[in-house]
């Protein structure tokens, strides 16, 4: 079967050598190239315009977010991100841009996109260097405070628990900053509570130390 391709391979080459010459070859380059990009934009989310190029100015390639005041979304929870999506657009949980483009989402897009997002690969947040002293200080914090119990090992998250590890500094720092201030509230109440037990010199440390935790599971 191999050699009857290859056989038909070096026939459309030789005939278009033969019929167009070097432009006809360039042409049969040209075509696998667009072939082998479109079979890897299905793969990457579906034929353009994908619903996730919206999100790539903020959130970055595959959501892989390479500013530290905005959330990666590679390798989050589907439940996840599918009920933040969803408290965007009901308003429960305010943002100036999710807002309105949550709202815009039907249910199918919000599975679609939480979906697409979570089979991403999470990768290490390369770009933040943490102060020596205030991860190992936040490493103690997150041990004390039992974060995994809620958000897996590793920190990796789980249904609706979020992937903390890698994630933004700032990011992380902004959303324990509003919980403790009561501008966020999650489902079980936890964070609200935590959050506010903690001084601000502590909520910086474990933004230091969870920015900066690599997402494997050891």
């Amino acid at each position: 079967m191999k050699k009857l391709i290859v056989l038909g391979v070096v026939t459309v080459v030789a005939v278009l050598l033969a019929v167009y010459g070097r432009d006809g070859l360039d042409l049969y380059r040209l075509m696998g190239h667009i072939e082998t990009s479109s079979e890897a934009k299905q793969t990457d989310g579906g034929p353009w315009p994908r619903l996730s190029d919206a999100c790539i100015g903020c959130h970055g390639a595959q959501g892989h977010s390479q500013h530290q005041g905005y959330p990666t979304l590679a390798g989050q929870p589907a439940s996840y991100l599918a009920a933040q999506l969803k408290r965007f657009a009901s308003g429960e949980r305010a943002n100036p841009n999710m807002g309105p483009l949550a709202m815009s989402l039907s249910e199918a897009e919000i599975e679609q996109l939480s979906e697409y997002f979570a089979k991403q690969s999470a990768t290490e947040n390369r770009s933040f260097k943490p102060d020596p002293a205030l991860r190992e200080k936040g490493e103690k914090l997150a041990a004390n405070g039992g974060c995994a119990a809620c958000h897996g090992e590793g920190l990796l998250g789980h249904d609706q628990f979020p992937r903390l590890a890698g994630q933004g500094h700032d990011y992380l720092l902004a959303q324990l900053d509003a919980f403790a201030q009561g501008r966020r509230q999650d489902p079980t109440g936890a964070m609200a509570a935590i959050s506010a037990s903690l001084s601000e010199g502590d909520r910086q440390a474990l933004a230091h130390y969870l920015a900066a935790l690599p997402p494997v599971v050891k």
